[in-house]
């Protein structure tokens, strides 16, 4: 081959491969660049994922902060309304006699059942231990009695009072001729409670301070959120008919859902009904029959002593089924 040739083929050949590796090296750096710029933007989005992340758990924390601070309020102001004296108990209960009547009246049943006690022949102890039982025991749970049953009394009714309010502010009637057209037309006991509320403002006091009252003798959530709205109105505005409808929606929704369980709770409620019914029933049916059978449980010192543990352990299991059965929402 011709030397020259060669020689040309040569250089062309260094030439072409000086090229490709010049082509390389510069296609090199920009991958270089481009996965160090990939590297980047992986890094900036983790760290931006990272900084959603953290906003979106501090806000959930934020939350669940706000939500616990709100239920320990809820709690410390239901046990600042919770009835301290005998006194409060009869206000709540919508009765109008003195504390020193509701005493008379416990001591009279403690001496009946104490003397009740004595004439079927029951030792003193024993007589005694009736008589106290009787006159702290049962005027305290008619009282809580009566107290239950006039809060549900009134939750019932609570929901179509603010329907009344409802459609008087939506007529221009101002608020306070809302409340006194609820306090003579309702059923009791909302009636009295709205009538009380209307004389507390007749006499100076701020709407928001007279319903303040209004749950202190009638500590229900109803009437805290009714509170509450109240409260934000007069502070900063808005639409009271608005608000007041969207209370009430809610208000018929939870006693909807307290029916509810009521009905999915009722079987179990009869079943300890009967269970805490049946050793009386027993006894009184095997002392009819039989007197002298059981008459031993109360003459003898070890037949009280098991009466004793007996009504112990029911009131244990009472107990326990109530909580079974009793749901707070």
């Amino acid at each position: 081959m011709d030397p020259q040739l060669t020689l040309v083929l040569a250089v062309a050949g260094l030439a072409f491969a000086s090229i490709v590796g010049i082509g390389f090296a510069f296609s090199g750096n920009d991958r270089a660049v481009q996965q160090k710029r990939l590297r980047q933007v992986v890094d900036v989005g983790g760290e931006k994922r990272g900084k959603s992340g953290d906003a979106d758990a501090l806000r959930k924390r934020q939350f669940q902060d706000t939500v616990k601070t709100l239920r320990e309020k809820e709690a410390q102001r239901r046990k600042s309304n919770a009835p301290k004296t005998v006194e409060d108990k009869i206000k709540q209960a919508g009765f109008t006699f003195s504390p020193a009547t509701f005493w008379i009246g416990s001591a009279v049943i403690g001496l009946a059942a104490a003397f009740a006690a004595f004439v079927a022949g029951l030792q003193y102890y024993v007589v005694g231990g009736i008589g106290f039982a009787a006159a702290l025991g049962l005027p305290r749970w008619l009282l809580g009695f009566s107290i239950g049953r006039r809060q549900k009394k009134f939750s019932s009714q609570f929901a179509d009072a603010i329907d009344v309010i409802v459609r008087g502010v939506k007529s221009g009637l101002p608020l306070i001729e809302c409340l006194r057209i609820i306090a003579k037309e309702s059923p009791q006991p909302i009636a009295g409670e709205f009538e009380r509320v209307i004389d507390g403002i007749a006499m100076g006091s701020a709407p928001d301070k007279a319903l303040g009252r209004m749950y202190a003798r009638m500590p229900l959530p109803e009437v805290n959120f009714f509170n509450i709205v109240i409260a934000i109105q007069s502070q900063a505005g808005g639409n009271l008919s608005e608000a007041l409808g969207n209370l009430s929606a809610v208000l018929r929704s939870r006693k909807m859902l307290r029916e509810k369980i009521g009905a999915l709770s009722s079987e179990a409620k009869a079943s300890a009904m009967i269970i805490g019914a049946l050793p009386f029933i027993v006894m009184v049916l095997v002392y009819l029959t039989n007197p002298e059978y059981i008459i031993v449980l109360f003459t003898e010192t070890l037949g009280n002593f098991m009466l004793m543990i007996g009504g112990c352990l029911m009131a244990v299991g009472i107990f326990v089924m109530r909580q079974m059965i009793n749901f707070d929402f």
